[in-house]
């Protein structure tokens, strides 16, 4: 395990910014792969990060106690249960360039959606709800770009915001989707080895950073700027996956 100056320097941001989004600024917990793959190996990076994801999911599953969808659930799960498997076997069939390609084009992805999100916004209110199947769909990309970096928002949000729920009933279901995701996430992450003795001390290290980050998150939502917080966010976002995409095609 890296453990110089460059590396907490990267990795405590990182921490914080997901206890952030859990915290009510949703979508920044998507830099944290993509900061920590600059300095140590994709599923080490990952397998870092899930010890902790799991237990702010603890935190927003008791604040958002009994808030979810239901019948979004049978939709959903399914689908991210399938998309997992399919990113145990793709990862398994990947070198770290590979990996670094792909999370840096999930990076960038995802910065271009949340930058174009107003523009989709603004069609959904005249679109027609999404259809069960492309309920599995979108769940399924969603569980396999989880299980690469922890980066499933994005294609559930395509699916869910045209089912217009309530905004409480809205984070309840992804709340309690992906804290089963990143369960369930644990046992390939252990069997693969992207989660060992090492990088599990550092993750419990780490740790006490978590309720940090959420109340960061609390506070922020009530005081900062959201536009100007999201740009900072999403364009270091950015610019990590195009520094990952580069490096990774650069190892080929």
């Amino acid at each position: 395990m890296i453990a110089d100056a460059t590396f907490y320097a990267l990795v405590i941001p990182a921490v914080l910014l997901t206890g952030i989004s859990k915290g009510g600024l949703s979508g920044l917990g998507a830099l944290a792969v993509p900061m920590l793959a600059l300095v140590m190996p994709p599923g080490q990076a990952a397998g870092l990060m899930l010890p902790i994801l799991c237990l702010m999911d603890l935190f927003g599953i008791w604040a958002y106690r009994g808030r979810w969808s239901r019948s979004q659930l049978r939709v959903l799960l399914p689908g991210a249960m399938l998309g997992i498997g399919v990113g145990v076997l793709a990862f398994g069939r990947l070198d770290d360039n590979a990996v670094r390609l792909l999370i840096g084009m999930i990076a960038i992805a995802f910065s271009i959606n949340q930058w174009l999100k107003p523009l989709v916004q603004r069609r959904i209110a005249g679109s027609p709800p999404a259809s069960r199947l492309s309920g599995l769909f979108w769940s399924t990309l969603s569980g396999f770009t989880s299980f690469l970096a922890h980066a499933g928002g994005p294609p559930i949000m395509i699916y869910l915001l045209p089912q217009r729920l309530e905004k409480m009933t809205l984070a309840g279901t992804t709340v309690l989707l992906f804290a089963v995701i990143n369960y369930v996430k644990l046992v390939p992450y252990v069997w693969l080895g992207q989660i060992d003795t090492v990088n599990l001390a550092t993750s419990l290290l780490l740790a006490p950073l978590a309720p940090v980050g959420i109340w960061m998150g609390v506070w922020l939502t009530k005081r900062v700027s959201e536009r100007l917080f999201y740009a900072v966010s999403y364009a270091l976002l950015f610019v990590a996956g195009v520094k990952l995409s580069a490096d990774g095609l650069g190892g080929f």
